[in-house]
């Protein structure tokens, strides 16, 4: 492997972590000295950018900032290895462990995600809201998702690249990454490893500015994996609705309302719509070729 050509890829996304990179790239480059290093300044207003040239790593710059998932997808299209390793540049994914992230891949797994442990979620609420998305995911996908939201994993150039589609600009891109492996039968493996606590300005959680994202999330997982089983339970509710109100009016008064035929006929539509959409999701994750 020479550093013309190199097999790993080390992708790192940085918005204003000038003070960070100098040593964490050094960490990099010791360990993996061959491995391409690449940067993604998305929009830095510091010297980010520089500091990241000065230590040999690769820089793509955005003119502004497009977003966490845009960052991951610049460096994708730009990185010449067979595999990719995606690590936040603020510190919380260390270097150490992506050798741990790589033994897997020789095992066939697609791709490997490292999974926080317990003791890396230093705030109840984002804790609580990880543990929902894993256990929502985890029914969706019929196997156990160890950390849904984790951008710290190791994963194959060709296929990462096939569904950069689907990737969102913003924070969620690995939701949409894992659930889309998932969807389409590729390996997913899980190591567990431990985050080292945030500095103080970051991971700030606004519970009614992020509880939104957080609606919209789940909903785009739903949506977006299997819709089926978003809408199913719905139709199931609303047609279930319909009959304890028509048992009442019936009881009571001997007759059948419109209320019990509008639910009834919602259900109809809204278990038509998921089977409609199940179609249309099969369609989105077919792959080249197939």
């Amino acid at each position: 492997m020479s550093p013309a050509d190199p097999t790993l890829s080390i992708i790192l996304p940085a918005k204003d972590e000038g003070t960070i990179l100098p040593a964490l790239l050094f960490r990099i480059r010791t360990l993996h000295p061959e491995a391409e290093l690449i940067v993604v300044d998305d929009g830095s207003t510091d010297e980010t950018a520089q500091v990241a040239r000065e230590a040999g790593a690769r820089v793509v710059s955005h003119p502004y900032s497009l977003g966490n998932g845009a960052a991951v997808k610049s460096g994708a299209r730009t990185a010449r290895g067979e595999i990719l390793v995606f690590l936040d540049a603020d510190g919380q994914h260390p270097p150490e462990d992506i050798s741990r992230l790589l033994e897997p891949l020789a095992h066939g797994y697609a791709m490997v995600v490292g999974a926080r442990d317990s003791g890396s979620q230093k705030n109840w609420l984002r804790a609580l809201a990880n543990t929902f998305y894993n256990h929502l995911s985890s029914w969706m996908v019929g196997h156990r998702v160890l950390d849904l939201t984790s951008g710290f994993r190791v994963v194959r150039a060709d296929l990462f690249r096939r569904f950069l589609f689907l990737l969102p600009n913003g924070f969620s891109y690995p939701t949409t990454i894992t659930m889309a492996f998932f969807r389409v039968g590729h390996p997913v493996r899980y190591v567990p490893f431990h985050a080292p606590a945030r500095r103080a300005n970051q991971s700030h959680l606004h519970p009614m500015k992020d509880g939104v994202k957080f609606l919209l999330i789940i909903f785009r997982i739903g949506i977006l994996y299997s819709p089926l089983k978003i809408f199913l339970p719905i139709s199931l509710t609303l047609f279930l609705l319909g009959l304890v109100r028509y048992g009442y009016t019936y009881s009571t008064a001997g007759i059948l309302t419109n209320m019990s035929v509008l639910l009834w006929i919602t259900a109809v539509l809204t278990f038509l719509i998921g089977l409609v959409s199940e179609q249309i999701t099969s369609l989105l994750y077919r792959e080249p070729g197939s």
